[in-house]
């Protein structure tokens, strides 16, 4: 029992040390970073390289790699990116993140080569020391976490508590406008905050890379594990994140040894501890509580009236609808949908049979991308577990069809009618809590899902899935090809429909400012729980289709960390168009197949890298290219049919001078826009 309860503390140590580079950035920066586990894993990935492949010393690859490396990765993603995310919604910092994830492994691989890594050494000598304390073994790889989460604990203490440093940061973390006025640089402490806890994050993939190995997804593992933590601390207490940290790696030690080796219990319980933590943390505070949200206790008045509130800066604005009525607007969104539909339709009568392949499985993966245009494109809700609904859907129709015998396509409805009250209990579960606490709990419902469910041999079925057969009218690639874009139809005209309705104007207000929906009568829980309902239904459908495109339900197709690329690769086009959820479905199919032509591994790591930047380019570009350059289109064909990109018409007389006439500053939070003799009245920052 000893000797598991002291591999449980390195374990947990190694918690530690991750939950307290995630809580210094949530608090001083105010972005949770869901790439912590890539730079971790980026990090060790370069101490190999300088260690064994190139033979460096211990030392000097350590200080090179952890040291040098690490702060200069973090000042880095600082000044490129995360200093753009200061003012966004939680939404657009949590997908930018995931695509900092997303990017950084096959950038790894491009960089350090793709071969296997079998043993990974760490910073003690080879052959490893082993000692002996009270009869137990301790090997120095041991002993070396042990001594770094003294030394983080102890000079993090000291710096936080008796410098003027850490009271510059501490400052931060109180209240951000107020430390700005008082004359300290909020971007210097940024810096320093982004330096030490990409630091953190390469002493902890360096420390951690013998124990769990140096693969990038056990990586992003040990980032979501050590959410846990982040958790029961409430995103800012530091002291309680690191000992619950390492009270998760002893009690995973110790089911260890209570639990029967081997068995399938344990190797899916085992994994779940730290997801049962956070739930059982999150339940402690909701009932103590009655809400949980990453805004309690941030600051004072001022701090909250800069905290950006709901999504609307990536889900778009009611401002940027072209004017003219409901029925102008309902035809702006249908006809470049309709345009990009008849060329997706057109394609497999041209196409040869491989490409119609990879199309017919981008159609489904259409199918679940449009389950996350509603619930974050219209719902404003980060959920990070689509892809667990869509693993629903495909094992329930592949049981139904294959064990009891019913017709495919029913059985493809019954995937989503399962998924659906799932999605409506996790909907009812997480009303109360704030946006990063929503992500968090989706994306520990996913990885519970993986393991707990997922990983039963009745769904595995000897690693081959359970076979689902295609509809015996659509055994064809091509026929089924139109099977898909029926249901994408169906369900895309559905959302088109909603969008417009009284509902869509409710969930546009609830999206944009609940309190505000909440004033006029608007019912802001019951309209978000029917959208997860609905999101989830979809998802099982679509995760249905993509079963019988496959020929089987294979449940590591559909695992949380893969659904984070899924992600990353629909925010890439948009979240709220329906046409960028077809486009971002095929590009995913076809893309993979463009580089299969190249035998090179360096090739095959190009698809994941663009997505990732895709969602990365959201910082910039919080509408996604579709929506981006189909307004550019739509105020080109504007002009060049004489009326101006607001849909007025041009004034005959209007010269450039006129058009260029300076904005006239109000003395309230409204400007007026003089144009010509033509007054505009805007809100504040929008020029007609």
């Amino acid at each position: 029992m000893i000797q598991y309860v002291i591999a449980g503390l390195v374990l947990g140590g190694i918690y530690a040390i991750a939950s307290a580079g995630l809580v210094v950035t949530y608090r001083a920066a105010g972005i949770l970073n869901f790439g912590f586990g890539a730079m971790a894993y980026l990090i060790a990935r370069f101490y190999y390289f300088l260690h064994s492949q190139l033979g460096w010393g211990i030392v000097p690859a350590a200080l090179v790699a952890v040291v040098l490396a690490g702060p200069l990765l973090g000042t880095g993603l600082y000044f490129g990116l995360f200093r753009l995310l200061r003012l966004s919604s939680p939404l657009v910092k949590v997908v930018v993140t995931i695509g900092v994830s997303v990017c950084i492994p096959p950038l790894a691989a491009v960089l350090f080569g793709t071969e296997p890594i079998l043993r990974a050494p760490g910073l003690a000598p080879e052959p490893v020391q082993v000692f002996l304390v009270a009869g137990v073994p301790v090997t120095m790889d041991q002993l070396i976490v042990y001594a770094a989460v003294i030394v983080v604990l102890v000079v993090g203490a000291f710096v936080l508590l008796r410098t003027d440093i850490g009271l510059r940061v501490r400052a931060m973390v109180d209240s951000p406008a107020m430390t700005s006025l008082s004359g300290t640089n909020p971007r210097w402490v940024a810096v320093g905050v982004w330096a030490t806890s990409a630091f953190l994050a390469g002493l902890a993939g360096v420390l951690s890379a013998p124990i769990i190995g140096l693969a990038p997804t056990d990586y992003t593992l040990l980032m979501a594990a050590a959410f846990a933590a982040v958790i029961a601390g409430r995103l800012c207490n530091l002291p309680m994140a690191m000992a619950v940290g390492f009270g998760m790696g002893i009690l995973s030690s110790v089911l260890q040894f209570l639990l029967p080796p081997g068995s399938a219990l344990t190797a899916a319980v085992v994994p779940s501890v730290p997801f049962a933590v956070a739930a059982i943390f999150l339940v402690y505070n909701l009932l103590r509580w009655g809400s949980v949200d990453e805004n309690d206790g941030v600051g004072g008045a001022l701090d909250l009236a800069i905290t950006p509130q709901g999504a609307e800066s990536l889900t778009g604005t009611a401002t940027s609808a072209p004017p003219g009525g409901a029925a102008r607007r309902r035809w702006s969104g249908a006809i470049p949908s309709g345009a990009v539909l008849v060329v997706v339709a057109l394609l497999p009568l041209v196409l040869p049979n491989f490409w119609v392949g990879l199309l017919v499985a981008g159609i489904a993966y259409a199918v679940v991308f449009l389950s996350i245009t509603l619930v974050s494109g219209e719902g404003g809700m980060i959920w990070l577990c689509q892809v667990t609904f869509a693993g629903i859907g495909a094992i329930t129709s592949a049981q139904l069809a294959s064990v009891y015998d019913w017709p495919v396509l029913l059985a493809v409805l019954a995937g989503g009618a399962i998924a659906a009250p799932v999605g409506l209990l996790i909907g009812v579960l997480t009303i109360r809590l704030g946006d990063l606490y929503v992500a968090l709990v989706t994306l520990t419902f996913g990885l519970l899902m993986d393991h707990l469910v997922f990983s039963r041999d009745v769904f595995v079925n000897g690693g081959l899935g359970v076979p689902v057969d295609r509809p015996t009218f659509a055994t064809d690639d091509q026929t089924m090809t139109y099977v898909g874009l029926a249901v994408f139809v169906v369900v895309a005209a559905a959302i088109l429909n909603l969008r417009h309705s009284t509902t869509g104007l409710a969930l546009g207000a609830v999206r944009t400012s609940p309190a505000g929906a909440k004033t006029v009568g608007v019912p802001v829980v019951r309209m978000k729980v029917v959208v997860t309902g609905l999101a989830a239904g979809v998802a099982g459908i679509g995760g249905a289709l993509l079963a019988v495109v496959a020929g089987s339900a294979l449940p590591e197709n559909f695992l949380t960390l893969g659904g984070m690329v899924w992600l990353a690769v629909l925010v890439t086009a948009g979240f709220r168009s329906v046409a960028a959820a077809l486009i971002a479905g095929v590009a995913f199919a076809v893309v993979p197949g463009l580089v299969l032509v190249n035998l090179s591994a360096s090739w095959n790591q190009l698809p994941p890298i663009l997505f990732g930047l895709g969602a990365i380019a959201l910082a910039k570009n919080p509408e996604g290219f579709v929506l981006q350059n189909g307004r550019a289109l739509r105020d080109m064909a504007m002009r060049s049919i004489g009326r101006s990109p607001a849909g007025h018409p041009r004034h005959p007389a209007m010269t450039t001078a006129s058009r260029a006439a300076p904005v006239a500053e109000g003395p309230g939070p409204v400007r007026v826009a003089t144009e010509g003799r033509r007054s505009v009245l805007t809100e504040t920052g929008e020029r007609p």
